[in-house]
C-alpha cells in the first residue's frame, strides 16, 4: 500500500514540472503565506494535498486523501489506495477510473518492514530526488439535504447545517518492483512523464498500471518520527543508521 509519502520541490519548479498553476495564491509568495503549496515531508491520509485532476489539467488543486465514492452514506471511511487489478470493475473505483482521474505530485513515498524491533519506516525516490506523478482517482461527494420541518407554507426546510461537497482522491497501487519488493508487496503506480496525460484522458489506461522500473530510484531508512502524521519536518528525509 501507499500510506505516507513527500513532496518537497518548491512551488515554481512544481509548476514547471506539471505545466499547471496552484488554485490559490502566487506560487512566488512565501509558502506560509500561500495555503495552496508547502513542501511537506509527511503527507497522510486525511489531509488536504495538491493534485491535478482530468477536469482541470491546468490547475493544481488540494483534495483530501481518502476516497469517498459518490453513492457514499456519509463521508467516513475514505479509501487511500486502489488496486490496480480491480479498479476498473470494484464498484467504489469503477466510476473514477472511467471518468475521474488524477495526477499526484510527489517525489518519495515512504514504507514499512517487519524487524525485530517492530516496523522500520524507509523512503523511496528517485535517486535525483526528482518530483514525480502518482496515478490517482478522484471523487466528489455531496450529502444529502434533510427537511428540517415546516416552512410557512407547509413544504420542508432545508437542512442549512449541512456541509458542502467533498473532493477526495485515491492512490493507485499494483505490484512492486526489485527495489521496493524487499520492504512490500506493494507499490504505488508511477507514471512516466510521457504517460502522463494518456492518464488522464486515455479511455482505458489500464496499461499504465505496471510497476516502475527500479533503475535510478532508492530505498532508505529513516527516523520512525514518520509514524506520528503531525510530524512534518526536513529531518524526516535524512537517512538513519539501522541495526544489521
Amino acid at each position: 500500500m501507499c500510506g505516507r509519502y513527500t513532496l518537497t520541490v518548491d512551488a515554481d519548479d512544481l509548476e514547471a514540472r506539471f505545466d499547471a498553476r496552484f488554485r490559490n495564491g502566487d506560487s512566488e509568495a512565501d509558502p506560509a503565506s500561500n495555503p495552496a503549496f508547502a513542501p511537506r515531508y509527511n503527507m497522510a491520509p486525511g489531509q488536504e494535498l495538491p493534485v491535478i485532476t482530468d477536469a482541470d489539467p491546468e490547475t493544481i488543486q488540494r483534495l483530501e486523501w481518502g476516497l469517498v465514492p459518490s453513492w457514499a452514506d456519509d463521508d467516513t471511511g475514505g479509501l487511500i489506495n486502489a488496486r490496480a487489478e480491480s479498479v476498473a470493475d470494484k464498484p467504489s473505483f469503477r466510476e473514477a477510473y472511467e471518468r475521474r482521474r488524477c495526477l499526484v505530485p510527489a517525489d518519495g513515498f515512504y514504507e514499512w518492514v517487519e524487524t525485530e524491533d517492530g516496523k522500520q519506516p524507509y523512503r523511496v525516490a528517485f535517486e535525483d530526488e526528482r518530483a514525480f506523478a502518482l496515478a490517482g482517482l478522484w471523487e466528489r461527494w455531496e450529502p444529502e439535504t434533510t427537511q428540517t420541518g415546516l416552512d410557512a407554507f407547509g413544504g420542508g426546510v432545508e437542512d442549512e447545517t449541512e456541509s458542502g461537497p467533498l473532493e477526495t482522491f485515491t492512490i493507485v497501487t499494483t505490484e512492486p518492483n526489485d527495489l521496493v519488493a524487499d520492504l512490500h508487496h506493494r507499490m504505488a503506480v508511477i507514471l512516466e512523464p510521457a504517460n502522463e496525460q494518456q492518464w488522464l484522458t486515455a479511455d482505458d489506461p489500464h496499461t499504465l498500471l505496471e510497476p516502475h522500473p527500479a533503475d535510478e530510484m532508492r530505498a532508505y531508512p529513516v527516523s520512525t518520527a514518520v509514524n506520528d502524521p503531525s510530524v512534518d519536518e526536513p529531518g524526516l528525509l535524512e537517512p538513519i543508521e539501522t541495526r544489521e
